[in-house]
């Protein structure tokens, strides 16, 4: 299974320069990714949507998602006059059930966990994903970190397949040790290369902000995607990985 995660900056490229969605889109479909988690993802705009000719007619979700994956779930988290935004996953594989978890600790900065399950057919239990956009301070962190190990030890099975990707903003490098006691998840990238992926900013990445992290399944090879197209895209690099699970190897 191939999957990919971005924070899409709404649609934009670094600096809000030019709206980028359709080629966006085009990207997203080349990298052939199973499942997508996205970050800032528009659900609704109404000054933008007016503003700018090629603007999608639905979500920006929606519009992703099109006719390559069947199954899509948004996590509205910041609602201001204009519109909405949140998280979003796509994935080619049904989406079972799904469910956003406000995790906020600040009235003026809105963050939500998007939980869903899917079961490919190749394996054995269902799989849960966590699409995560943490806040921007290290107290916020660690109250979201705690309520996500919460979620995970709430909503899963000690043997189901794990994924949880996003934006941790996590630029100290403070969620692995709690992530790992509170819920058994690896960071993939540290298990493939030793050390997490520099994802920001996007043309000359310093910040390991981005990350993946799971549990009950294998890596089988992880990327950081900040060349052409890419690096035109967003403000933040890709980040894309393969994985399979112990037991669909075993059979």
């Amino acid at each position: 299974m191939k999957l990919l995660t971005l924070n899409m900056h709404k649609g934009f490229s670094a600096l809000n320069r030019r709206f980028i969605l359709h080629e966006l889109r085009e990207a997203i479909r080349a990298s052939q990714a199973d499942v997508v988690f996205l970050q800032e993802v528009l659900g609704d705009h109404r000054e933008h949507s007016t503003r700018y000719e090629e603007w999608p007619d639905g979500s920006q979700y929606e519009f992703l998602a099109d006719t390559i994956w069947s199954s899509f779930a948004y996590g509205k988290n910041a609602v201001y006059p204009e519109g909405h935004h949140g998280n979003a996953l796509l994935s080619k594989y049904p989406i079972l059930r799904h469910a956003n978890h406000d995790v906020s600790t600040r009235k003026a900065e809105r963050r939500g966990l998007l939980h869903a399950v899917i079961h490919p057919p190749e394996e054995p239990r269902p799989m849960h994903l966590v699409c995560v956009h943490l806040g921007l301070t290290g107290g916020q962190r660690r109250e979201q970190i705690r309520l996500l190990c919460e979620l995970l030890a709430r909503e899963t099975d000690p043997e189901d397949p794990v994924i949880v990707a996003g934006d941790f903003n996590d630029w100290r490098q403070q969620a692995h040790d709690p992530l790992a006691a509170g819920a058994g998840l690896r960071e993939v990238f540290i298990e493939a290369y030793g050390r997490a992926a520099r994802t920001f900013p996007v043309r000359r990445p310093l910040l390991k902000l981005d990350r993946v992290y799971l549990r009950n399944l294998q890596v089988e090879q992880a990327e950081v995607l900040s060349g052409h197209p890419w690096r035109d895209l967003s403000d933040h690099a890709a980040l894309s990985w393969h994985v399979h699970s112990h037991a669909s190897r075993r059979n």
